[in-house]
């Protein structure tokens, strides 16, 4: 059961998030490079609304369902690119800061592959990403019930 249903939400709250994600859909950046970074940071946050609803999305982009079922161990498989393995380490290393500056290596990786706009709209897509996860985790919405929007 929900904690905080739809309805609880203060006005505008989840509008003014949704401008953020129009922001970010809007940008160069491919649709299934944001969803899998949105996917798998929620795989790392334990945000079961989260992942139902990223994985869903995937499927509907044509996402195979051995890539689906294998980005939970992504580093140990050989079906992403290195374009997406560099997206993908900068998504594990923002989700779970140690209080330390995101690595050169993995900062450098990341810039072999995206302009300095795309690492701005990748790092707000994780940030952004973050936020649901842990206003979903707090708010308990049901998984399962997310349906793609044609």
């Amino acid at each position: 059961m929900e904690r905080i249903t739809y309805q609880d939400i203060p006005k505008g709250m989840f509008e003014h998030l949704r401008t953020i994600e129009d922001f970010i859909t809007n940008s160069s950046l491919n649709k299934s490079l944001l969803e899998l970074i949105r996917l798998r940071a929620s795989q790392k946050n334990g945000c079961a609304y989260c992942v139902d609803m990223h994985y869903k999305e995937l499927k509907h982009t044509g996402e195979t369902e051995l890539r689906l079922s294998s980005l939970c161990i992504w580093e140990d498989t050989p079906y992403f690119s290195e374009k997406e393995r560099a997206a993908l380490y900068f998504t594990e290393a923002l989700t779970k800061l140690d209080q330390k500056p995101i690595p050169d290596t993995i900062y450098n990786s990341l810039s072999s592959f995206f302009s300095k706009e795309e690492i701005c709209y990748i790092t707000l897509t994780i940030t952004q990403i973050n936020t649901w996860n842990r206003l979903m985790k707090t708010f308990e919405f049901t998984p399962g019930n997310y349906q793609v929007n044609n």
